[in-house]
């Protein structure tokens, strides 16, 4: 209540003030610049300046828009997406391209079509700042400058009354306990006033976020475009991974264990009768402890590309999951339908990674693993009761989960307060 009563003596009304004040002449000004331009442009059309003259008009509106969207950040606070450059000019070769080009730019044409629809508003602006604001504080102070300047007016019977405001032809303002009366209506007059130029600003920053940012197409376009370059980059970096592993792991132990078994053939074939089975069988040990080293280091890799576990779904691949943990994990999951390979496949490297970290950086004694459908939607929820304190950082193994659920375009949220407890919330789509 007191801060509705404050309303119109706070800081960020004053702003607003200031907005409404600078956008009314431009509200107006915008709506001629529009139709002036569109005039002259469509009326010579049929020459070599009327399109050129329309595609200047409308890149000039565009500009403007983007003026319009740092006022509304600096006086109002609202922060508004600017719209995706031009693609099609930059590309356009010849004077006859970059023109369509440029009369094919939505976005200016949509700073057009705002310069048209907030001439109205412009005009509210003045009403509610002139009418509303000017003619409170006319009535507020009514009782100060009554006083001082005393002022006279005569009825229609000639008498002559000591006031300066009258209803009808009987009642004039014209004692204290009326004047001060205006000041109550001056202080209403007021409170309306501000609220009602409120709602002009409110109405104005949906116009603006609808027709001087992106829409939703070119959102979708823009994260889309994002999540192909996270996928590009975390199939590389998984090639190089897998690339690495080969080559210093599985490759090295392979050609080991070829040249123990040339060194063990020499041995053969050099000895003839008389052969040294003591070494040869060392060699022929340690090539078998070579082989089997291999074998379970590209187990392992194999295992980090699809884990065997998923073969069956999700709740088995989990239960394992939770069983090789070195904590307790309570595993619930609940799907109406088998989601992708794909996705099947990130939920369960987010589930290893998150209960991994979990381990080792929260030190909790319990935590819960939770999958279930909601909303067409896959939802990972993975809870622990320790210390906390987590946060998706650069380089940190939370934000390479969540390069890696973008690239199909999902979710991650982390609530880890300093104290505990942990929750994560990956959100995942059920089919790419």
């Amino acid at each position: 209540m007191k801060r509705f009563l404050l309303s119109p003596v706070s800081a960020r009304t004053a702003r607003q003030y200031l907005y409404a004040l600078v956008c009314s002449p431009l509200g107006i000004a915008g709506f001629v610049y529009v139709v002036v331009t569109l005039a002259v442009g469509g009326a010579l059309s049929f020459t070599f300046v009327g399109l050129p003259l329309i595609a200047t008009a409308i890149y000039l509106a565009k500009k403007y828009g983007g003026f319009q969207r740092g006022l509304a950040r600096k006086l109002l606070g609202v922060e508004i997406e600017a719209p995706r450059p031009n693609a099609r000019w930059h590309t356009a070769h010849g004077l006859l391209a970059k023109l369509g080009a440029a009369l094919g730019d939505l976005a200016a044409w949509r700073s057009q079509v705002y310069l048209l629809l907030r001439a109205p508003l412009g005009v509210a602006y003045i009403m509610t700042l002139g009418l509303g604001l000017v003619e409170g504080v006319v009535l507020v102070t009514y009782p100060i400058w009554w006083a001082l300047f005393d002022p006279k007016n005569t009825d229609s019977h000639g008498v002559v009354h000591h006031a300066a405001m009258q209803i009808g032809d009987g009642f004039y303002i014209e004692t204290w306990p009326r004047a001060l009366l205006v000041t109550a209506v001056g202080l209403v007059w007021i409170l309306a006033a501000v609220w009602i130029l409120k709602f002009w600003i409110w109405l104005d920053t949906l116009l603006m976020a609808a027709l001087l940012g992106p829409t939703s197409s070119e959102r979708r376009v823009e994260e889309l475009t994002v999540s192909r370059a996270h996928a590009v980059d975390d199939s590389a970096a998984r090639l190089r991974r897998i690339e690495r592993d080969l080559h210093d792991g599985a490759q090295a132990q392979l050609v080991a264990l070829a040249m123990q078994l040339g060194e063990a053939k020499e041995n053969l074939d050099a000895g003839g009768g008389d052969v040294d089975l003591v070494e040869t069988r060392a060699l022929i040990d340690t090539a078998h402890r070579n082989a089997k080293q291999a074998i379970n280091e590209l187990r392992d890799l194999a295992r980090g590309i699809h884990p065997a576990a998923l073969d069956n779904g999700l709740r088995d691949a989990l239960g394992t999951l939770a069983a090789r943990s070195a904590m307790p994990v309570t595993v619930n999951v609940a799907l109406g339908e088998r989601p992708d390979r794909a996705i099947e496949t990130i939920a369960y490297f987010c589930a290893a990674e998150l209960l991994t970290n979990a381990a080792k950086h929260g030190a909790p004694t319990r935590a819960a693993l939770s999958v279930v459908q909601e909303d067409g939607r896959l939802t990972l929820t993975v809870e622990d009761d320790g210390r906390g304190g987590a946060q998706v950082g650069y380089g940190g193994g939370l934000a390479g989960l969540l390069d890696r659920v973008r690239t199909v375009d999902g979710s991650l949220a982390v609530d880890s307060p300093v104290g505990g407890p942990t929750l994560v919330i990956v959100k995942l789509p059920m089919h790419v």
